[in-house]
């Protein structure tokens, strides 16, 4: 049924990360990611009961016509795709003509309607260019429980917590056969999907003002003690061999600076922990390739 999985987005992994090293100027954003990601993978369990024959697909980035649009889960059935827009917010929220604002607060957030509409529209847009015609419905999943929409307008494209089990019940009554043409449809969207998206939100940041050191994997102390071939984190008592941590912050850098060359000096700097650079060249020797000369050896 998944032929695409769900994984964490890449902006969320690198505000993971940069969150350990720097004071992030929007800490509510790495919290809406994180609840962003749990909402979907509820989604995602809701779903996979599902009967019939279904296909569906998770985290497309898809492109047309230089406009890139992303969806959070796309089910092709026998005659019709759905989109789902998954949100997990909590809370007491209203419209006001195309505004979305929590009533408490008064604060106004992006209206989840108007990104569905685009969505649709540009998703529309691709089966045309390659002249495929399906009946498509696009909806937004409010899944978080103590989410509350007052004035609920009727005629919009909203499934609220208390519809989302009568919303499936309906899916389930509705018979689904798939044939070849919606497999190669489902392979299509597949290879049109952009694995790096073109415009990452993060915060500004470089290699010289993150903090640097090894954190504990389980806490993200940085107060880690040696222990033989051990780091042990005097906060939780997490131990982790030295080797699995070089490794593990190695993978971060690659993550963060992607131009920059993976050399022992590099990750020496970047680890800054009380270890000899010979460590690092033996990890790193160990578990990657190396290129040009002894002087300027690096690793892939």
């Amino acid at each position: 049924m998944f032929l695409r999985g769900r994984s964490e987005s890449d902006e969320l992994i690198a505000m993971r990360y940069l969150d350990k090293r720097m004071e992030l100027p929007e800490k509510e954003k790495l919290q809406y990611l994180e609840k962003g990601y749990q909402g979907e993978l509820e989604f995602d369990q809701l779903i996979e009961n599902l009967k019939e024959e279904r296909l569906i697909l998770n985290d497309l980035l898809l492109e047309v016509c230089g406009s890139y649009f992303q969806i959070d889960s796309l089910m092709i059935s026998q005659g019709i795709i759905h989109l789902f827009e998954i949100k997990n917010i909590e809370g007491d929220y209203y419209f006001e003509s195309d505004k979305f604002i929590a009533l408490v607060t008064g604060r106004e957030y992006k209206n989840p309607l108007i990104q569905l509409k685009r969505t649709d529209a540009l998703f529309r847009q691709l089966l045309h260019s390659f002249k495929q015609n399906y009946t498509v419905q696009a909806f937004v999943i409010f899944i978080n429980p103590e989410f509350t929409l007052y004035q609920a307008p009727f005629d919009q494209p909203i499934i609220l917590p208390t519809q989302i089990n009568r919303f499936l019940k309906g899916l389930n009554k509705t018979p689904s056969i798939l044939d070849e043409g919606h497999k190669k449809l489902a392979q299509k969207l597949l290879s049109l999907h952009q694995t790096k998206n073109p415009f990452p939100m993060l915060p500004k940041y470089d290699f010289d003002r993150l903090h640097k050191g090894i954190y504990c994997k389980n806490c993200g102390s940085f107060l880690l003690d040696k222990r033989k071939s051990d780091f042990v984190c005097a906060a939780c008592g997490e131990r982790e061999s030295m080797e699995h941590a070089i490794l593990r912050n190695v993978e971060e850098f690659k993550f963060l600076f992607p131009d920059r060359k993976i050399t022992t000096h590099s990750i020496y700097n970047w680890c800054n922990a009380d270890l000899n650079s010979k460590t690092y060249s033996r990890v790193l020797k160990k578990n990657y390739t190396s290129f040009g000369t002894t002087k300027d050896t690096y690793y892939r």
